[in-house]
């Protein structure tokens, strides 16, 4: 299986977006933005949506729009009586829609969309690869650095404040990073998959109940094996490699359920 070298941009481009999404998501599951990852998934296809349509690289236009949605999502939280489910379903909806409606004008409905929407691990190419490296070394640099902090506002957003940490500017960090992150994810499991790659792995290893850190340890390990065994799994039967993935996710999780239930 690894003879050939798009298996092996495959293997690379799926272990680092398990690293990138497995912590960035560990943080959006307990500031309680589990919806965040399909919300920034959808807002993300519509940058897939323009760039396809007006010939740009849909991948960076993915990044941009991304990036802008967090912005415009954590303004909204901040300065609005409005609860973060809403303001993400809104988003979720009306950008899933603005896609659609981009793409059905532009007739870009084709097999690069599709590979958007599903994943198309498979056919990642090296500059893929790097851009990758370079934005989710970035993304989780910034997430080590300030991870103390970012587990505080995600334990008490308040208690956090009246200690004099910089409540909103690492919001608005966090939702940036994982905008980035969520962008460079799609090509390899699809917009509507990804949220399932940054959530469930937490939510699994929420279920040991071991700590913030050892926490984040679990859900990496899960996240990494899911990749593995879903990837090789799809290599072997011939299936979708996105739902594999995601299928072996969900496995773990019910087996974690199980094993703390006992």
């Amino acid at each position: 299986m690894l003879e050939y070298e798009f298996m092996q941009r495959a293997f690379i481009a799926g272990l680092l977006i398990a690293i990138l999404a497995s912590i960035s998501g560990t943080f959006i599951v307990l500031k309680r933005y589990s919806l965040m990852g399909e919300t920034l998934a959808h807002s993300s296809l519509v940058g897939v949506a323009v760039g396809l349509v007006a010939g740009y690289n849909p991948l960076w236009v993915a990044v941009v729009f991304a990036v802008l949605s967090s912005w415009l999502i954590e303004y909204l939280r901040s300065n609005f009586a409005l609860y973060s489910d809403a303001i993400l379903s809104i988003m979720l909806s009306g950008s899933l829609a603005l896609a659609v409606i981009i793409v059905s004008l532009g007739g870009a409905f084709n097999n690069s969309l599709f590979s958007y929407l599903f994943g198309s691990i498979l056919s990642v190419s090296n500059d893929d690869l790097v851009t990758i490296v370079l934005f989710g070394s970035f993304s989780l640099g910034l997430l080590l650095i300030f991870s103390k902090e970012l587990f505080f506002i995600c334990y008490d957003e308040e208690v956090a404040k009246t200690s004099g940490i910089k409540v909103k500017f690492l919001n608005f960090l966090l939702v940036t990073v994982v905008a980035i992150i969520i962008a460079l994810s799609i090509r390899v499991v699809g917009s509507l998959l990804i949220g399932a790659l940054m959530v469930i792995p937490t939510a699994a290893a929420l279920q040991f109940r071991v700590g913030f850190k050892n926490t984040m340890f679990i859900s990496l390990a899960f996240a990494l094996f899911s990749v593995l065994f879903g990837m090789t799994t799809s290599y072997y039967y011939s299936l979708p490699s996105g739902a594999t993935i995601v299928l072996s996710i969900i496995a773990l999780f019910i087996i974690s359920l199980i094993i703390n239930k006992k």
